[in-house]
């Protein structure tokens, strides 16, 4: 898209209308919706969007950035294989000043161990072709937008010294689970574009005909505003469907060679979420035909079950449950920011705490 298309999805005037719009919606009532995306987080954020909203709505920021999801002891998997196995361990930007309660992959490399940045699945790929002699191995993290991209991979025969520390998960369980959470109030859930695009919304038809409306809507402050808008109108009306605000990039049935390519690549597994815990058939696991690329099996290694889920006095678990706002942490800007973070919400571009700190005031 061009700059005039995306001055388009910026527009002052249209942003007012749609604003205005949803504060007649809205009326006196009070709701609470939630997104379950990091970049919608940063996106509001940014953009000064909750400045907009009515005085009784609140946007709360959900378990929806893949790098603050990951619980530690998969990182210190990583962070092993560094250092005690002389391999190339490959990763996102994002992950490598996670604290993990022991090492991060930030002191791993400080220390000798040899971790490297890609921007991509097939960026690592490339990596092991390279280096025929070195073994290389991708942590691989993020939701269904970088697992169709960590399948492709899979199914196309990397080399023998290439594998794979997996981590990705699967977001409809992780709503489910928070419609479990006692205390935690939602009128309605905001999903986001990019994984909708690989996915589609089908999926999450029956959750939402339970526990209340949907919307599917892109990043653009256009696109947000005018999801909140629909979303508010189906809340107002009591109508549990899902709607897609987002139609120019999301179709119903999603990306059918995506999705068929994560389940040749993939078996459904439970997994752990930080904050959440153990949630049931919500990660994914290599299938029997790819085990050669499973790290863990080629170099034996178990994930160590006695690592904290942060450092003491961290509030990321609460933060991405959204039953604590960043600022009503006492450490947020103080003890924690970003060059000095106490968990991954001020590490990750998509994290809760990181954004509000840039953008406080927004």
């Amino acid at each position: 898209m061009g700059d005039a298309g995306t001055e388009r999805f910026r527009d002052p005037e249209l942003m007012r209308r749609l604003a205005e719009h949803l504060h007649r919606v809205v009326g006196r009532r009070d709701l609470a919706f939630m997104h379950v995306c990091g970049t919608h987080e940063n996106a509001i954020a940014r953009h000064g969007l909750r400045s907009l909203l009515p005085d009784g709505l609140r946007v709360i920021a959900g378990p929806g950035c893949p790098v603050c999801v990951c619980p530690p002891a998969e990182i210190d998997l990583a962070v092993r294989l560094a250092l005690e196995h002389g391999v190339i361990v490959t990763t996102y930007g994002d992950m490598l000043n996670v604290p993990t309660g022991r090492q991060s992959l930030a002191e791993a490399r400080a220390n000798g161990g040899d971790v490297r940045v890609v921007y991509g699945a097939a960026d690592a790929v490339e990596l092991a072709r390279a280096t025929p002699r070195r073994q290389v191995v991708l942590l691989a993290v993020g939701f269904e937008t970088t697992a169709c991209i960590t399948a492709a991979v899979t199914l196309a025969d990397p080399p023998d010294n290439f594998s794979m520390v997996v981590s990705h998960r699967l977001i409809p369980p992780a709503m489910e689970a928070l419609l479990e959470v006692e205390g935690l109030r939602i009128d309605g859930f905001v999903l986001p574009g990019h994984v909708m695009a690989v996915t589609g919304y089908r999926e999450y038809e029956p959750i939402a005909a339970r526990s209340g409306p949907m919307v599917v809507t892109g990043f653009e402050p256009v696109d947000i505003m005018l999801g909140l808008v629909q979303l508010a109108e189906l809340a107002v009306a009591a109508d549990p469907r899902v709607a897609n605000a987002y139609p120019r990039v999301v179709r119903r049935e999603g990306n059918t060679r995506a999705l068929a390519a994560m389940e040749s690549a993939f078996d459904v597994s439970d997994a752990r979420w930080r904050g959440l815990g153990s949630i049931g058939a919500s990660g994914l696991t290599l299938r029997p035909q790819h085990h050669r690329l499973d790290a863990t099996r080629r170099f034996g290694l178990e994930p160590d079950p006695s690592l904290p889920e942060g450092l003491p006095g961290c509030a990321c678990g609460q933060v991405m449950l959204g039953m604590l706002e960043p600022e009503q942490c006492g450490h947020f800007g103080q003890a924690c920011t970003p060059d000095t973070p106490w968990g991954p919400c001020m590490v990750s571009f998509e994290g809760t705490c990181r954004n509000r700190y840039l953008y406080q005031g927004a």
